[in-house]
């Protein structure tokens, strides 16, 4: 049971040290990875339904 509270003791006292983001940085970091995301979401949309196309012209629908 010792060792459980010590282990407690040691994550609390390490969470302290840890830097945390301010809010300013938070909302710029996750605006950025939101961003990417769309941006990659439209390629791969784009690059799927050019290739749906070619396989359309190509005739290779069943």
């Amino acid at each position: 049971m010792k060792r459980i509270a010590r282990f407690f003791v040691s994550v609390k006292k390490e969470l302290k040290r840890v830097r945390w983001l301010s809010k300013k940085d938070l909302a710029l970091y996750s605006g950025a990875t939101i961003a990417f995301i769309i941006i990659f979401m439209a390629f791969f949309a784009l690059s799927d339904g050019v290739l749906a196309g070619f396989r359309t012209l190509l005739g290779m629908v069943k």
